[in-house]
């Protein structure tokens, strides 16, 4: 198991105030700058120019189980004008390349970038970008879905983020404080892999098979058990081999205490027409497992047929 380390700060606790960029407000990131502003910080959303004019205007409002019904003020622009502490990247893959000019990376050289995106690959992207001692792989678990600019829905009675143990340990441990005190539960851990590969091999199976099937997590467990449990394997298999956690088991038990309704953020923005991150799920998946030497025919049967879709 990945060591992990837990912020000296108490819960609830604001360590020293900090300046944060969230990039893409949408449904991560909006949930995001509405618990951090709510805390005390100080918060600028970068976003395009409807998204700007509604934050502005109304503010995040949020309606969330375990959060409860708020309205968060933030200042919002289109292009980041100032240095902050904390860039919070949380835009899908699709939209990666763009969203990366309204951050000029001289604005980030004292602070760090947290991007929060599925996948793997993003990460030599922004690295590239904005220097590698800047950058914490991070990911995070909740379903939180933007129904309009400015108002976030959160699904999940859960908030998680893993951070890497990369850069300062220093900083690194001050950015899982903010966000523990904001509310979300972060932990730090060592393994960059188990960061990353923990995520993507979870995430992949349930991503592809719910939108292949146009099915939430009930209907895949009920109708689609043994596609499931073979995916499961599958991905767990390309993710051994690259250094992460490999527990086929503990995925699939974890598929089975979701709410029979659960959607994949893939599947809502099949629902929506939204371009779909196939690439950065499936296709990173495809690469390491060629790249590896590991045998992953079933995802490569699902990756032809949505693409065919």
């Amino acid at each position: 198991m990945p060591s992990t380390a837990t912020p000296d700060h108490e819960p609830g606790v604001l360590p020293p105030a900090l300046t944060v960029a969230v990039l893409g407000p949408g449904g991560i990131g909006g949930l995001l700058a509405a618990l951090l502003s709510r805390a005390g910080c100080r918060v600028i959303c970068i976003a395009g120019e409807e998204t700007t004019r509604a934050l502005r205007r109304d503010g995040i409002r949020v309606h969330s189980g375990q959060f409860g019904e708020f309205t968060a003020a933030v200042e919002a622009d289109t292009l980041l004008r100032e240095p902050v502490d904390l860039c919070l990247v949380t835009v899908k893959q699709t939209a990666l390349d763009a969203a990366l000019d309204r951050t000029p990376a001289p604005l980030l050289d004292g602070g760090i970038v947290v991007p929060l995106l599925n996948g793997i690959e993003h990460m030599d992207t922004l690295r590239a970008r904005y220097g590698a001692e800047r950058v914490v792989p991070g990911v995070i678990r909740v379903e939180s879905t933007r129904t309009a600019p400015g108002v976030i829905e959160q699904g999940s009675p859960f908030l998680d983020i893993d951070l890497a143990a990369a850069a300062s340990r220093e900083a690194v441990a001050e950015v899982a404080a903010l966000l523990n005190a904001a509310g979300a539960n972060t932990r730090v851990i060592e393994d960059e892999n188990a960061v990353l590969w923990g995520k993507l091999a979870f995430l992949a199976p349930f991503a592809l098979l719910t939108t292949r099937y146009r099915l939430p997590i009930g209907g895949i467990r009920s109708e689609r058990r043994d596609e499931l449990t073979a995916l499961v394997e599958e991905t767990s298999a390309v993710s051994r081999a690259a250094g992460g956690p490999a527990d086929a088991a503990q995925v699939l038990s974890r598929y089975d205490a979701f709410p029979a309704g659960s959607k994949s953020s893939m599947l809502r923005d099949a629902e929506a027409g939204r371009p779909l991150e196939l690439d950065a799920i499936g296709g990173a998946l495809l690469r390491a497992a060629e790249q590896l030497g590991v045998q992953t025919p079933l995802m490569k049967r699902l990756m032809s047929e949505l693409r065919a879709t």
